[in-house]
Parts: structure tokens; sequence; C-alpha cells
């Protein structure tokens, strides 16, 4: 075990483990940190704890020290340069024609290096641009291409559910998200309707599929036979995953055909969820065409 703090650098980076190297620091502060881009001013997220050293990339480097009310100064100058950094660098961008999409930049807190951040549908030949922010600013320059999700990630909005996106507030890795999520969550499979900002498969797809997955495995399938403990049998209509209650088509006493509602474990016989394996290859394939058509459509 390990003592540790959390930071994240940036709005929305990644949060890294240092060591608080006997400083009292606490959730909230700034530290001064030695990263791999060089020194760094970063935020706490974590306060410090004790955790297993095998969650621990090596070396664990230590803070340098909590921020002064220098090293503030120096973030907001950082900061305040960025913008005609940003600008300067879209007048080069254009001096020189290339088919980039600029999205951010930043200026590590030593000044050591100034990076920039950008899109576009294909690999850059940027090396005469560097050359010629080079000149400008007198420090390195270091180019990166993003995806889109890492764009909207740093751009920040507001999803669909009406609160702030997720990549941009707390998840610190994008996790793969499948269109299949989708239809085991029951959701539209129309790409528009459950894709986010960034037009990629929402990741609260992901975030929730484990749920689903634990409470589909409860139900039985559409179609299925079942008898409940109140002795009615009768064909299973539909379910609601959430309430996790069934909807049954059953005959009655005036021997009409009529739809009741069971919570689940008022069945007897629930059948265990099962699908025919050509039917699954079927789906699957669909799904996948269906996922590739609206990837090429976003892009």
């Amino acid at each position: 075990m390990i003592d540790v703090i959390g930071v994240r650098f940036r709005k929305a980076g990644k949060i890294y483990y240092f060591d608080p190297a006997g400083y009292d620091i606490e959730k909230g502060q700034n530290v001064i940190v030695e990263t791999s881009r060089g020194v760094e001013y970063g935020h706490v997220v974590l306060g410090p704890r004790t955790i297993e050293e095998d969650k621990i990339v090596s070396p664990l480097k230590s803070v340098i020290r909590v921020s002064t009310k220098e090293d503030d100064e120096i973030n907001k100058k950082n900061a305040d340069k960025t913008k005609e950094a940003f600008d300067i660098c879209l007048e080069k961008i254009k001096k020189h024609g290339l088919d980039m999409k600029l999205i951010d930049c930043e200026f590590t807190f030593d000044n050591n290096k100034v990076l920039f951040y950008f899109t576009a549908d294909g690999r850059i030949d940027f090396r005469d641009l560097v050359k010629d922010l080079a000149s400008v600013f007198k420090t390195r320059i270091e180019l990166r291409q993003i995806g889109v999700r890492d764009e909207t990630k740093i751009k920040g909005g507001i999803g669909i559910c009406g609160r702030s996106l997720c990549c941009n507030t707390f998840l610190s890795e994008f996790a793969p998200v499948s269109i299949k999520m989708a239809k085991e969550q029951n959701l539209s499979l129309n790409p528009s309707k459950i894709s986010g900002v960034c037009g990629r498969l929402m990741c609260c797809l992901r975030n929730e599929q484990d749920a689903y997955e634990e409470l589909n495995s409860r139900l039985p399938d559409i179609g299925d036979l079942v008898k409940a403990r109140d002795g009615y049998e009768g064909e299973v209509h539909s379910v609601n995953v959430l309430k996790q209650t069934v909807k049954v088509i059953v005959t009655n006493e005036n021997d009409e055909r009529e739809i009741k509602i069971y919570k689940v474990e008022d069945l007897k016989n629930k059948p265990k969820r099962r699908k025919d394996r050509i039917q699954i290859d079927e789906e699957l394939k669909a799904l996948e065409e269906l996922e590739r058509d609206s990837k090429s459509k976003l892009e």
C-alpha cells in the first residue's frame, strides 16, 4: 500500500497519482508536479489516500510543492496567452493551406512547450507549420491530432439529459461503446437518437450496460410461455426492464384474452433468456452493418 493524491491537468484530463511528499494537501488545492511533459500545474481532485501499489504506474513521482500565489499568477498568464497563440496558429494553418481544424492549445507551466490540438480526416504534413510556430514562440511546439470524442471532451457541452457532458466532467478515459448495447437496453437503433454531441454512440450506454445485463437476465423473452403464482398461464407480451415487470397475455374465466402485469418474482416457471444461435448471428450481423453505416455518415 502507498499514500497518493489524485491530480488532474486542464479542465477534463485524466487523473494521475503523485506522492504527496509529506505536504499537507487537501482536495481542491493546486500543486506543482513534474510529468513527462515537464513541470505542470495541476488541480487536486482526490485527497490523500492509500491504494495498492499494483494500481500505480511506476515510477510514482512526488509533488514539487503546493502552488503559491506566484504559481497561480503564472498559470493565469499562461491561460491568457493561449488565446493569442490559438489565433496565431489559425493564421499559420491558413497560410500553409492545411486541411485541419484547430481545437485548442495550451502552454506547459514552465513554458518549455506549446501544445496544439487539432482534428483532420487523414494524416497531415505539418512540418513546415511547426517550424513557423517555433520561430514565433521560441520554444518547443507539439501538434497532436485528436478524434471527435476528444474534441468534445475538450470543448464540453450539454447532453440530451440536460447535464454537462460526462466526458468533460468526470470520465478520464473513453470506454468502447457498441450499438449492441443499445439493443440490450431496448433503445431505438436509430444512430441519430443514441449518439452524443460528438456524433458517436453515447458513453452512458457503456455506463449502464452492466446493470441492464443483470436486469435482463432475470426476465423472460417476449413470446415465452410462463405460469404465474395465481395460476394463470400465458405468453409474454412485453417486459419492463427497470420496473422488472412482465405483461402476459392470459385467458380469463370468461374465456377472454386479456393482458395481466406481473412482477418477475411472481412468475413460477420464468424461462431463462435464450436465443437461437442463427437468430443471434443474424442480429449481430445486422447491428454491425448498422453501426458501420452510422460511422460512415458521421465521418
